[in-house]
């Protein structure tokens, strides 16, 4: 991405394109600027979300029916289609409203770049109720990679706390099959979190799935020999919590070791093999 659309995307700021996205409480939905046809509306070609579960469509639907659509979708125009509009936010009201035979909808017309309707699809497919800790993660990685945006705006923007940000990143650095059980529902984000950096995590994952083990029992199963329990259940929770954020930015298992008395300690890193060995030499020469 040039430096330009980078600029451009981040002219608004992540606050602003939130206030946007974000549901409101209820009883108070947004004003709409107009209605328009449902015919002069058309699906973002580029947005990250291809499947709609079929029974959350039947729930939307039926409400559309009652209730009518209570919150205005997002559009832009589309500058060489007259009086045809994009969808930026709001796909699922307008496939729903077709199903429910409502002819027009309400919406709130905005003047968004290319790269800002980019960032409110991927914003908005993270507030999906359905969605996976393995597609959340994907989608704050993109948010940061592809905008420049940090964990820490995220974290305001989205409400969230940046350790939770943060656990949910190291997730990506699992293998693929791992990742595979925890977005299909058998792995919760609590067992797959015990599993980053280990270089037994495809076997380990498929005993917790088969042995339906709890996460202190996944716990008690990927600590390292001779590692004292006791340590584990009192360590201080700041200090796990910058170990999520260290192993997330290293992509390799961490642990932190406060000396008993002082304020020294230990940093341990747990590289998987030679070649991520190499990476984090790279890294710490400034090469």
């Amino acid at each position: 991405m040039s430096e330009r659309n980078r600029q451009r995307g981040l002219g608004r700021g992540l606050s602003a394109l939130m206030a946007d996205v974000g549901t409101e409480a209820p009883g108070q939905a947004r004003r709409a600027d107009f209605t328009l046809p449902i015919t002069s509306l058309h699906p973002n070609p580029d947005q990250p979300r291809r499947h709609f579960a079929p029974e959350a469509m039947e729930e939307l639907t039926a409400s559309i029916r009652e209730k009518g659509i209570i919150q205005p979708l997002i559009v832009r125009a589309l500058p060489d289609r007259p009086d045809q509009y994009e969808i930026v936010a709001g796909e699922r009201r307008w496939r729903a409203a077709q199903t429910a035979q409502v002819h027009d909808v309400p919406v709130i017309l905005r003047d968004y770049s290319d790269t800002e309707v980019l960032e409110i699809a991927i914003i908005e497919n993270i507030q999906r109720a359905d969605l996976s800790p393995i597609d959340e993660a994907a989608g704050y990685r993109q948010l940061m990679s592809r905008f420049g945006h940090t964990q820490e705006q995220l974290a305001t923007a989205l409400g969230k706390s940046r350790s939770h940000i943060a656990n949910l990143l190291r997730l990506l650095n699992l293998p693929e099959d791992v990742q595979a059980l925890v977005s299909d529902g058998h792995l919760s984000a609590g067992h797959a979190r015990t599993l980053v950096g280990n270089p037994e995590a495809s076997a380990l994952a498929r005993r917790m799935v088969e042995q339906s083990l709890s996460v202190r029992e996944a716990e008690r199963m990927t600590r390292p020999p001779g590692k004292r329990s006791r340590n584990t259940r009192e360590k201080d929770p700041d200090i796990r919590q910058l170990e999520g954020e260290i192993s997330a930015a290293l992509g390799m298992r961490v642990n932190i070791e406060p000396v008993t008395e002082g304020e020294g300690g230990r940093l341990v890193l747990h590289y998987r093999d030679l070649e991520q060995f190499d990476d984090l030499m790279r890294l710490l020469s400034g090469g």
